[in-house]
Formats: C-alpha cells, structure tokens, sequence
C-alpha cells in the first residue's frame, strides 16, 4: 500500500548533490532542461512548450511536497518524485509498505553517475526514515539509459506492465522493485 510522503521539510547531501524541496527561484533552472527534446520523453512527458508550463509544474512539485529538485554545484539538473504506485496493478503488495519513484535528470548531466547516486540517497532516506518495505521504479522496454540507472541501485525487474505516457501513447514498461 502507499504510504504518505512529505518532503517539503526533507534535505539530503550526497558526495555531490543536494537534494531538496523544489522553490520558486528554481524556474529557470528548471526550464533549462525540462524544455530539451528527447529529455522528458524518456519519463513519458513532452517538453516544456514554454516557461508557464515549467512555471504551472513547478507549482504543482512545490504544492504535492514528494519531488525532490536535484541540485548540483548551485544548479538544479533534474528531479525526482516518490509516486504513489498504482495499487490494482501491482496488487501483490497491499500488505506492505511502498512508493514508486521517477527521476528525470538534464542532458547535460547523463553519463556521469548522478542520478544513481541521487537514487540510491533516496531509497536509503525511504527505508531507513520513511520505513517503507519496498520501492518500485518503472522504465519503458525502450530506454536502456534508464535501465542501466536501476540495475546499479539494485533495482530487479519484476513485471511487464503498460503504461500510459502523458501525451497518450501506451508503452511497454518494466516494473522494477527493490526490498528492504
């Protein structure tokens, strides 16, 4: 079952992140990247069209209070959200504790270890002062990028799924799991 997440409160340092609540001063940053090509659309979103759209989003990260800006040298890169994962999918699970998360991380950054080190910071702050029992983090058969990420944080595949993107295209997608 999901279990409730505030993280409006929530800051966490790794080697070299921070990882913290989204701001208002983030916008730009945030736009930056959100509004690449080929970015989003590995997380299932288009990209940004336009600073409001970034604007309305990053309304909706600070209000929600369960993603989390990554922050590198002073610059914020990516995000990562801990979701509620859909229970009637995923059924098997509804003795126990769980989220799912999502990440998305600027092409500028890709290949240099970031995001696994971030999500590993995560799962670690999930588990260990959260007390959930597992976490699931999906990515589409597609996206080997994204693969390779959960298979350094442990992640195992466990279910074929499909999932909707949000410019309503159904892909396959590989729901991962990772247990305490």
């Amino acid at each position: 079952m999901n279990k409730k997440i505030d993280i409006s409160e929530m800051m966490i340092k790794t080697e070299r992140l921070l990882l913290r609540p989204w701001r208002y001063t983030d916008l730009q940053d945030f736009n930056e990247y959100a509004s690449v090509d080929g970015v989003g659309q590995m997380a299932g979103w288009l990209p940004h069209k336009n600073m409001d759209e970034s604007k309305a989003i990053l309304k909706m990260f600070i209000e929600e209070k369960k993603t989390f800006a990554i922050e590198h040298d002073g610059k914020v890169i990516g995000s990562l959200g801990i979701e509620e994962y859909d229970e009637d999918k995923l059924s098997e699970f509804k003795e126990k504790y769980g989220r799912e998360i999502g990440y998305v991380l600027s092409r500028d950054y890709w290949g240099k270890g970031l995001m696994p080190e971030a999500i590993k910071a995560v799962i670690k702050y999930l588990f260990d002062d959260v007390g959930l029992d597992f976490v699931i983090c999906c990515h589409f058969t597609d996206n080997e990028q994204s693969k390779r990420v959960q298979e350094k944080c442990g992640f195992k595949h466990y279910k074929l799924i499909r999932s909707e993107t949000r410019y309503d295209i159904v892909k396959d997608s590989w729901a991962s799991v990772l247990s305490r």
